[in-house]
């Protein structure tokens, strides 16, 4: 912000060089309990995102909504630059699939999910509800939330934040 104007165009200059994509781990946040339980019946993290919900409810002794939360957290760190945290901050919004974002839009999510928080946030968190948003509706897509900013507070420009705001 050289001149008092806002850039739009800024991005971490770690993330510059788009072509570099190391391979993501995905955290589960599994228990002690069920990382033993897997490696009791040799079955692997990566594999057990291939398990239907019933089946991951056998091999992890777990409740159905547990299976849920579990495919939900695998399928949300699919997305370019999307972790753990993000992820369960969308299952606390209630959403357990990307398909479950394709009709939405990023900033009524922030709203909403500030709105539930009872606080304001940081405003990138609103690029990453964009992200998923777009992930939704453009699978295999390699934006990441850097690229919705400009988008974002171009939005918030013109529109700005609810009078509600937390």
């Amino acid at each position: 912000m050289d001149n008092g104007k806002l850039n739009l165009e800024w991005m971490p200059a770690a993330y510059a060089d788009k072509t570099l994509r190391p391979k993501k781990k995905i955290n589960l946040e599994l228990t002690f309990e069920e990382k033993l339980l897997l490696k009791q019946k040799g079955i692997t993290q990566k594999a057990l995102m291939d398990y239907a919900i019933d089946e991951i409810i056998h091999a992890l002794n777990s409740t159905p909504h547990r299976a849920k939360t579990l495919q939900a957290l695998y399928e949300f760190q699919q997305v370019p630059s999307v972790g753990i945290k993000f992820a369960n901050d969308l299952i606390f919004l209630g959403y357990y699939s990307l398909t479950m974002f394709k009709d939405l839009q990023g900033a009524e999510l922030l709203d909403k999910y500030e709105t539930k928080l009872g606080s304001k946030v940081d405003p990138c968190v609103e690029d990453q509800f964009r992200l998923i948003v777009h992930h939704a509706n453009n699978r295999g897509s390699n934006k990441q939330w850097w690229d919705f900013t400009a988008e974002r507070k171009a939005y918030r420009i013109k529109n700005g934040y609810p009078s509600n705001r937390p």
